[in-house]
Parts: C-alpha cells; structure tokens; sequence
C-alpha cells in the first residue's frame, strides 16, 4: 500500500484515533491526580574494586570486576540486606506497619519482617553511575523523608552485610584450610616417626642435605689422603685435622645446651668428630715420617666397602626423608593461607567507600507532567492508528484508484468533481479523494 492509501485510510478512521488519543490521555490525567505523588532519593557508594586486598595484596582482573558489580547490584534487592535495612529503620516496632500488616490479603503467608523487606525491594533500585566505580542506590516512596532515610538505611546495610559476607566466607575457607593442614600434619607426624625408626633401627642418620654419615667420612678420609711427596727431614708429629676437631667440640658443646642426648643432629656432630678424629690420627705420621700412608689408604678403601654396602638402606632413608620434605612443604603452605584467612576473617575492610548521605528529595518523580501528557499521546496515537489498520483489514472500502487495482477491477477512467465555489479543488480533497466509497466487493460487481 502506498502513502496516500495510509493518510486515506487514517482520515477515514479519524473518529477512532481521535478516541484512542483522548482516552489515553484522560486515563494518564486521572492517575497523575489521583495517585500519590512519588519521590525518590539516591544513596551512592564507592566501590572499590581495583583496590589491592589489604592482607593478600591481590587484585582482581577486569572481567572479574564487571561480574563482580552485576552481582552486587542483584545482591542490593536481596531479602538479606533489605531484611537487615528494615532492623536498621526500626519498622518492627511501627504500630502503624503493624495495622498495615494484619490488613494484608489472608493467602499471604509471610512473616512480618519479610512482609516489610519486600516493601523495601519493591521501591529499591540500583544502578552504576556510568563512567565511574559509584553505585547509586535509588528508593522510592509516597514521603519525601522517609525515601532518603530508607536509602541511607539500604546502603549501610549493604556495607554491613558486605563485610560479613567477606568474613564470612574467609572464615569457611580459613576451617577447611586448617582442617587440611591438621591432616597433613598427621601425615607429616607418621612419615617422621618413619624415618626415624629406620634411621634407628640400621645406624644411618641423614643430614639436610640426604647425606649419611660413612659416606661423609669417607669424604674425609678421601680429603685427608696425602699428595706423595720427596722424602723430608723428620719432624715433629702434628695433627692435620686438630682445626676442624675444634670446631667440631664447640659446635658440639653449643648443641648440647639446647638438644637431647639422642638428638639426631647431636649424633650427626659427635659422629662428624669421630671421623675427624680417625682421619687426623690416620695422617698424623705420614705427615712425620711419611711411612703410614698404605694404612690411610687401607682405611679409605674400608670405608668404600662400608658405603657400598649399606646403599640400599641409604637409598631407602633418602626417600623417607623426601617424603619428610614434601610433607612439611605442603603443611607450611596450608598453614601459612589458613593464616592469611583467618586474618581476612576478622578484617573489617568492606572494599566500600560511603559517599554523603541522601538528600531529601523536594520534587516527586511522579507524576512527571511532561513526560505523562507527552508519553500518553504518543501511546494513545499508536493504538489509535492500530486499531484504525485493524478496522480497514476487516472491512476494507474504496477510498481511491488504488483500491481498485488492488480488487484487480478494470479502470476506464477517472473523473474529478469541481469544488462547491467552481474553482480548482484544495490539495488535500486531491490526496483524500472524493469517490464514492464502496465496499470493495460491491465495487467490483460495478
């Protein structure tokens, strides 16, 4: 269809555009007059959300701040914080909300304090401000005062309840973590006992670095070994080792003020001396006389054989010790986060940064004059134009040429009627049309 059949058919269908757009403007006077006025009041807080934890000092990504602000903005209107807002007002104590409540619809089983948080949810919406981290916190109500009380009261319990939500979750996390090191340490605990039972019951004991005793002597045997050398004047006996037996005797004396006879590293020290011991006598006269040094080899090659045969039991203590190690790495770290949480759980940082209070508000949001009168037009035009298109649909009529041709009805011609004054028609009487109108069916028998 062409334009000139749509004006056609909306000037012949007047009468029920003109009725729609009346109606729907009545109706939008009615309800701005008799509806109570509505006034809404913000509540803005700043959230944030690339500030570093101030016990981990981990950041969040973009991503994850995006999903974080939706979830935030759905968790404003949830029974939990509107619940805590309601607490916050007082209106438990109202006995004008009370009357209100026992008046309810009888089929509505709430209990009072979900009753009032609904009204809360009902009136409370939430947006971010664009461009920025500032969540503004919106509450309408039919009184100025209470709009900016009850948004004050929803953000503070939004800040109260976000704390303890934090907490809250950190202390779950905090339990399990030291629930897992508890466990670990149990294990720890048994793979010690372990090793020590078999450090004890085959004579090795392992230093920090997995290395046994007789293959630490040997290493010192093996140091103490003399370079051949010429044959030099006799000298007085002395003791190569007598240095490091010094040492030894104090690093012994020290630990012996704070271990246990049977400590292992208290063994592993006077073991240590022994071997220094027997090395320093072993080289004390090849170093005076230069004579006694197959005797030095005789105990190096010993000590060989003491090694080799004890490398399965050495091995076998190795990997105890490792699981040793594995064990006591994995407790650290599972102690170390449980510490981090539970830290987190008494933290009262919120992430959240209150920005003023709300202002009460002096002007209503509804009625909006401008936007009802001039929304109520617009939508009354557009149900009048429908139900102007539906009427023609149903009872379609000859208004033009073009109607003709779509009833595929033969025109010989068409005929113009002069205006009542002799002179040429206005435009609008040739865009309308003045043909006789028909309906199509009849028209075409015609």
């Amino acid at each position: 269809m062409s334009l000139i059949q749509f004006l056609r058919i909306f000037w012949a269908r007047r009468g029920i555009i003109l009725i729609a757009l009346v109606a729907s403007l009545s109706a939008a006077l009615l309800a701005g007059r008799v509806l109570p006025p509505r006034y809404t009041a913000q509540s803005r807080v700043l959230m944030d959300v690339v500030k570093p934890d101030p016990v981990t000092g981990e950041m969040i990504s973009s991503a994850f701040a995006r999903a974080y602000v939706k979830t935030q903005i759905e968790l404003i209107r949830d029974y939990r914080i509107a619940g805590r807002a309601t607490d916050l007002l007082g209106w438990a104590d109202s006995p004008e909300l009370a009357a209100q409540y026992r008046a309810r619809d009888p089929n509505d089983t709430r209990d009072f304090r979900r009753w009032l948080a609904q009204r809360i949810m009902d009136g409370t919406s939430t947006q971010l401000v664009e461009g920025s981290n500032v969540l503004e916190i919106s509450y309408s109500s039919s009184n100025p005062e209470i709009a900016a009380q009850v948004a004050d009261a929803i953000r503070r319990a939004y800040v109260d309840q976000a704390i303890a939500f934090k907490r809250e979750d950190a202390a779950n996390n905090a339990r399990w973590f030291r629930g897992q090191a508890d466990e670990i340490r149990g294990r720890l605990t048994q793979a010690e006992s372990r090793l020590s039972n078999f450090e004890r019951a085959n004579g090795i004991v392992l230093d920090q670095d997995l290395i046994d005793q007789e293959s630490k002597r040997l290493a010192a045997l093996s140091a103490a070994t003399p370079m051949p050398t010429m044959n030099m004047p006799a000298v007085a006996p002395t003791n190569p080792m007598a240095g490091q037996i010094a040492e030894a005797n104090a690093a012994i004396a020290a630990a012996e003020k704070s271990l246990g006879p049977n400590n292992p590293q208290l063994i592993d020290l006077r073991r240590r001396r022994d071997a220094l011991i027997a090395a320093g006598a072993a080289a004390t006269p090849r170093v005076s006389g230069g004579s006694s040094g197959p005797s030095l080899q005789a105990l190096v090659g010993s000590q060989q054989a003491k090694v080799l045969a004890q490398r399965g039991l050495v091995d076998e203590a190795r990997r105890f010790a490792s699981d040793v190690a594995v064990l006591r790495e994995q407790y650290q770290k599972t102690s170390a986060r449980a510490v981090d949480l539970e830290q987190q759980a008494q933290a009262l940082d919120s992430g959240l940064t209150l920005l003023g209070s709300a202002t009460t508000p002096t002007q209503p949001t509804f009625p909006n004059w401008p936007l009802l009168i001039f929304g109520s037009a617009a939508l009354g035009l557009v149900m009048g134009v429908l139900v102007a298109l539906l009427a023609e649909l149903t009872a379609r009529r000859v208004r033009g040429v073009e109607d003709m041709r779509f009833a595929n009805v033969p025109v010989l011609g068409t005929m113009s009627g002069a205006s009542d004054t002799g002179g040429e028609r206005p435009t609008w009487r040739k865009i309308l049309g003045d043909i006789r109108i028909l309906p199509l069916k009849s028209a075409g028998r015609a």
